[in-house]
């Protein structure tokens, strides 16, 4: 089904540590072709995470814009730092310097608009997620639990300026990215690993003072039910999908 230039479909891509996950959709969020997935190569220099973008893209509907959420730090569509990307082989393996270099200041939106030829958006991956599920009332705080820890915040529905609270110290010499990351979980099992959750959640709360907090993220639905019901009502476990569907909300950011 073609779309109208008042109504343009979204080509959504969410870019994580382990896997980009794409689909088109339109105005609605409605996805017009089954989500597709391909693990994330390794060793990633921007050119090889446009060229992927660009072979899932091509398996897709048109589309006639895109939407691109990574992780990191990325400011009006140029990388600051990513965390991922820069190693070897993936998460939690050495750092490449070269790559280091190659990711610093890299401008991958114009990166993407030159490969496919659509306007494109980029932005840290928590905040395209978050883009999908909030409800644009009130102080809203999205936390992605994946291969690390994603966060964004949003006031009345506008973005604000992205923190990479990932990169903090929870305790000396540990991150939230290692605290509440995928490696931990793995180790811990879920029940400790949802009591880490908890920790994170309660250190928050009188930091942001949300309205309300939403967690995300693949390994979101693994916290347990008995931390949930700990959590209080102003906290809300939604879907992992949200990462596609933000990719057409996340125009009307501002950001």
């Amino acid at each position: 089904m073609p779309s109208t230039g008042s109504d343009p479909f979204t080509l959504a891509v969410d870019c994580g540590g382990g896997g980009i996950k794409a689909s088109v959709l339109d105005a609605a969020g409605t996805l017009h072709a089954p989500a597709v997935r391909v693990p994330t190569p390794y060793p990633l220099p921007p050119e090889r995470l446009v060229a992927t973008i660009a072979d899932i893209a091509a398996g897709l509907p048109a589309a006639q814009r895109v939407t691109v959420g990574m992780p990191g730090m990325i400011r009006h569509g140029v990388v600051v730092a990513t965390p991922h990307y820069v190693t070897r082989a993936g998460p939690r393996t050495a750092v490449d310097p070269d790559l280091f270099a190659a990711w610093a200041g890299c401008d991958i939106r114009a990166a993407v608009e030159a490969r496919l030829g659509l306007p494109t958006l980029v932005l840290n991956d928590a905040e395209v997620h978050g883009a999908g599920v909030i409800s644009g009332t009130g102080i809203e705080l999205v936390l992605t639990l994946g291969t690390g820890l994603g966060t964004a915040l949003f006031d009345g529905g506008v973005l604000a300026p992205h923190l990479e609270l990932s990169h903090a110290p929870v305790r000396w010499g540990t991150t939230y990215d290692a605290y509440i990351g995928q490696v931990e979980r793995a180790r811990l099992g879920d029940g400790l690993w949802s009591r880490r959750v908890r920790r994170v959640v309660d250190g928050f709360r009188p930091v942001f003072v949300w309205d309300r907090l939403y967690l995300g993220g693949g390994n979101a639905r693994q916290v347990t039910a008995t931390t949930l019901a700990r959590l209080g009502d102003d906290v809300v476990v939604v879907p992992n999908q949200a990462g596609i569907v933000g990719g057409v909300r996340a125009w009307s950011l501002g950001a």
